[in-house]
């Protein structure tokens, strides 16, 4: 199932897009995608037999906005330097456990939504990544029982301000721009992603593509970046796992390429759909 959020023009809701329609989930119980991803495989079942009823609502697609697939994630935990070649490219040695950082979940914004350059920074860039959104929470998750634990999949732009990134140690900041985690099209339930481990990832600008691999070139596997930070911090349902990028950030080219106002960004992952966002010069 492909989970989104949208707007209409007299309201917001939660549900399943499906076939060029959206079909509302409040009246099977999940007004919202937290309580939905919380409730696990029963909110699955649930979802699949509202969709076969006849007089379940259905929308047009073309009649709703889509906003971010998960309004609201309490934590959006970041995995750095998780591709072979984006460490090399970094010039970094490849990390002996993961590198976890945050963006702030006030930085997510939605499909088809703008990218705000802020005026702070002169080294914007972007980041294609594959995210695991969590169903049912739980700490010092066993490795084996990771798949319990995601509720789907989404892609992510890790836009990120380089200058400030690297001005300290601490990326916290430098990652988490209003705007700066678009998110989407939609959450993909993981019975319909049979190997996250092994997805073509590519993002484009303009058309010209910069970014090109496959999730198995991932340094750490879900299995394990769920059971590490599990053992540290408790996942709760809603929040992400943002896994990493592959080579080929503006930060790493020669010469290095910052993103610009205007620009058309795309972010293609296999199973996942297509998220796009335009890049916006800021007001103020």
């Amino acid at each position: 199932m492909r989970l989104v959020n949208f707007r209409t023009k007299d309201r917001t809701g939660f549900g399943v897009e499906q076939d060029g329609l959206v079909f509302p989930l409040g009246s099977a119980g999940y007004a919202s995608d937290l309580a939905f991803f919380a409730a696990g495989e029963q909110g699955r079942v649930a979802a699949r037999r509202h969709l076969g009823r006849p007089e379940a609502e259905r929308i047009p697609l073309a009649e709703v906005q889509l906003l971010p697939p998960v309004l609201k994630p309490g934590k959006i935990l970041c995995i750095g330097l998780n591709y072979r070649d984006h460490a090399i490219e970094s010039g970094m040695e490849l990390p002996k456990v993961p590198t976890v950082f945050l963006k702030l979940p006030s930085a997510v914004t939605g499909p088809d939504a703008d990218i705000v350059l802020p005026r702070q920074s002169a080294q914007p860039d972007y980041e294609a990544e594959l995210a695991a959104v969590i169903g049912p929470g739980g700490r010092n998750i066993a490795p084996e029982d990771w798949e319990k634990h995601i509720a789907g999949y989404t892609i992510l732009n890790d836009v990120s301000a380089r200058d400030i990134q690297l001005a300290t140690s601490q990326w916290t900041l430098g990652k988490s721009f209003d705007t700066f985690c678009p998110i989407g099209p939609a959450v993909v339930t993981t019975d319909e992603i049979r190997d996250p481990h092994a997805l073509d990832i590519r993002l484009s600008i303009g058309g010209e593509v910069l970014q090109r691999s496959n999730t198995r070139e991932l340094i750490f596997k879900l299995p394990e970046l769920i059971a590490y930070i599990s053992s540290i911090v408790p996942l709760e349902p809603g929040d992400m796992i943002s896994t990493g990028t592959p080579a080929g950030v503006g930060l790493g080219r020669k010469p290095q390429r910052w993103l610009l106002p205007g620009e058309q960004i795309e972010i293609a992952i296999e199973g996942l759909g297509t998220l796009r966002n335009r890049t916006v010069e800021a007001h103020s």
